[in-house]
């Protein structure tokens, strides 16, 4: 296992350098994407099929098996060169870089990341998820009782990816600032052994990681810390350059609604869903597969983007408060030729906005 840093304070410099060096040492020595980069003007998309021969590499692990169980698989008119098993926000990253990945699905930070570092991609489809997907747990024996109390205190924090929204957004609602705790930079999957070893004092756990964990140390004195924040957007996104070559922009159209229909696929075969991709692909059991589907939101595809994009800048800005990025306007992150195309792909209750 590899080693947990020293607790140390995070500011932008720790935040920058760990982004582009990680960017940096996948992309070896392929070029970066065309740093002109964040710039929305680009051409009309068109409505035609992909033309033949058209490929991109998925890294969307979820689709990939709802796509084989629900038959979409066969709707795709495009190929697929391969379905890398990345998620975390860096690796996908890195893989932009490289241009080894040319379709993701991530939370709302990685492409707030990706421009702070000069990788130019956009957003082609929000999901919105309402409820709390992370519960803050605690060291064994810490005194945390709720998220005043983190003051002063170490804090697990993992730039670029989904928790460290989570992180920022409770400390702002609790009053409290990054300067007021001590962030800890950390991938996700160091979390739990942060924890363990007492080199962390609190960290944002999600399941069926929380349920473990606490069966096993709440004895200890860990608890969990609830609160009702919640981390907003799931968002499907691409390197700019594959945006700008037509060819590929009307492959990742053709995408859009069969990610939205897979969704809710899974989420109305929950059974299926749950042997096909918590038991057999991730390996865990069923019952606790049934716990995390439980702890789900259902799925919903806004028609307009107009709360994400709020909802996003509120996130850049959060980060560029704590030191992390500079400020800059979120929207040049959004592609919107394809806004709505998800939520036009699925029946009514999972759409919002299409009044």
């Amino acid at each position: 296992m590899s080693p947990i840093p020293a607790p140390s304070r995070l500011g932008r410099r720790g935040f920058l350098a760990l982004a582009s060096g990680t960017a940096l040492g996948v992309a070896g020595c392929a070029p970066p994407p065309n740093p002109t980069a964040h710039s929305t003007s680009v051409k009309a998309l068109s409505t035609a099929p992909p033309p033949s021969g058209t490929s991109l590499s998925v890294a969307v692990r979820t689709s990939r098996i709802q796509f084989a169980e629900s038959g979409l698989l066969k709707e795709l008119p495009f190929t697929v060169s391969e379905w890398p098993n990345l998620s975390a926000g860096p690796d996908i990253i890195q893989g932009f870089r490289a241009r080894s990945i040319d379709l993701a699905t991530n939370a709302g930070i990685p492409p707030i990341q990706a421009h702070a570092i000069g990788v130019s991609a956009r957003i082609v489809a929000v999901q919105l998820r309402r409820k709390p997907p992370y519960v803050f747990a605690t060291a064994p024996g810490s005194p945390i009782r709720q998220v005043e109390d983190f003051r002063g205190r170490k804090v697990a924090f993992s730039q670029g990816q989904a928790q460290g929204v989570v992180v920022l957004r409770a400390l702002k609602k609790a009053g409290l600032s990054t300067k007021d705790v001590q962030l800890v930079a950390l991938p996700s999957t160091q979390f739990l052994t942060a924890l363990q070893s007492k080199q962390v004092d609190v960290a944002p756990l999600g399941e069926p990681t929380l349920t473990k964990y606490l069966a096993q140390y709440r004895k200890d004195g860990a608890r969990d810390v609830r609160t009702d924040v919640v981390d907003l957007l799931t968002v499907l996104w691409a390197p700019s350059e594959v945006l700008d070559d037509p060819a590929k922009a009307a492959a990742v159209r053709s995408f859009v609604p069969l990610w939205a229909r897979g969704s809710v696929w899974a989420w109305e075969n929950t059974n299926r869903w749950i042997d096909a991709y918590y038991v057999k692909d991730q390996g865990v059991s069923r019952e606790d597969g049934k716990r995390i589907v439980a702890s789900l939101n259902k799925p919903h595809f806004p028609a307009r983007w107009d709360e994400a994009i709020r909802w996003e800048q509120e996130t850049a800005d959060l980060l560029a408060e704590g030191g992390f990025v500079p400020r800059f306007d979120v929207t040049q992150l959004f592609d919107r030729r394809f806004e709505g195309l998800a939520a036009q792909a699925v029946d009514a209750r999972y759409r919002e906005g299409t009044t």
